[in-house]
């Protein structure tokens, strides 16, 4: 193979290459090879098959299998190999993976690609679409890494007073009911009037948190907190399959679109007299080469079907952008219950710290007084 590479490295935080590859392949000899080869249709009878205007009917093959999807794979997985080798040799952690998220197993939303139009906008601090829907989704999973890791302590501060209190022997709580939150938080013992007024507010979120949730003791309030986490594991499931379902849309009806708008141009420069064909080629050669993409995806994608179904990717899409804003709008409502269980937690281990002080203040007391 024949590959053409240029290297752009202009010290602005993006080195980068260009390849070109060719399809022609080059024989043992060096010379130049067929990219394709005409193959005849052959009949039931296994003869060849002639059309109205007398000619063969034929297809073209590819000499080579450099175009199949399975070489990209191929590829991506022989570049990634070879970073993460010298990498290694050089003492860097880091490694670099051509799968995706979903393929590697890492609970995280994809970004969409922004193609070489919006990455230069980009880097020239010219803000995009693409990149505001890219900062969003990375926004987004930060969001959700933080919210998983609040949970999962809330879910351990609970397992270690589930146990406490199931032996009874090291828990200062006499009661698992939760009135002793309210009790603490309503008492104006030694108290400024700003940290009576803050604590009122959390005794009225925290009340009615319990009562929208029917929890009136620890037990109840630690099967809630259990439940957070398969709720949140529920969110972040449906956000990531609707994502990378919006992503293949956009793609879709982007193709559509690039198809439509530059179908017209493409007639025309299949109509020339091969004479002229290399001059409109040239100058139409971006609406050509975006009509020859589209093209070809959506020959991969529309499973053998001729008619395109734009109205149908439009309305599933519209759909789903639907769903994405209320499984947002679902996980900022887990995010504010997570913070009110955390207001409760910070106030059982307030009243749980004040019930040793004093146990610890008697006892010491006690010792003394023999």
């Amino acid at each position: 193979m024949c590959a053409d590479i240029c290297i752009h490295n202009k010290n602005d935080g993006n080195p980068h290459a260009h390849i070109m590859l060719t399809m022609r392949p080059i024989e043992q000899d060096g010379s130049w090879g067929a990219k394709s080869k005409k193959e005849y249709m052959l009949d039931e009878n296994g003869e060849k098959i002639i059309l109205k205007s007398g000619a063969y009917k034929s297809r073209k093959i590819d000499t080579t299998d450099w175009n199949d999807q399975t070489k990209a794979e191929e590829w991506r997985k022989a570049w990634a190999d070879i970073c993460n080798n010298f990498l290694e040799e050089n003492n860097h952690i880091e490694k670099i993976d051509h799968r995706s998220y979903e393929r590697q197993g890492i609970e995280k939303i994809p970004t969409i690609h922004l193609g070489v139009a919006a990455s230069q906008m980009e880097r020239r601090g010219i803000i995009t679409e693409r990149g505001n829907t890219n900062r969003k989704i990375n926004s987004m999973n930060k969001e959700l890494k933080q919210l998983r890791a609040r949970i999962s302590k809330l879910q351990k501060w609970s397992d270690e007073l589930e146990k406490e209190i199931s032996s009874q022997k090291s828990n200062p709580i006499q009661s698992e009911n939760l009135l002793f939150i309210f009790s603490d938080l309503l008492s104006s013992e030694n108290k400024s009037h700003r940290k009576t007024i803050i604590d009122l507010k959390t005794a009225a979120t925290t009340f009615a948190f319990l009562q929208e949730n029917n929890i009136s003791n620890l037990p109840e309030l630690h099967e809630k907190i259990n439940s957070m986490r398969g709720d949140f594991d529920d969110v972040r499931k449906k956000l990531k399959s609707v994502e990378r379902r919006l992503e293949t849309l956009d793609k879709h009806i982007l193709q559509s679109g690039n198809y439509k708008k530059y179908r017209a141009i493409y007639k025309k420069y299949k109509l020339q007299k091969p004479k002229q064909q290399d001059a409109f080629y040239e100058n139409h050669r971006a609406e050509i080469t975006l009509y020859n993409a589209a093209e070809k995806y959506l020959k991969a994608h529309l499973n053998g079907h001729k008619e395109i179904p734009l109205p149908n990717w439009k309305a599933e899409h519209k759909k789903l952008t639907t769903e994405k804003d209320k499984l947002y709008k679902e996980f900022y409502h887990q995010k504010e219950n997570v913070r009110k269980v955390e207001l409760i937690q910070k106030s059982v281990d307030n009243v749980i710290r004040k019930v040793t002080e004093e146990i610890s203040t008697s006892t010491k007391e006690l010792d003394m007084s023999l």
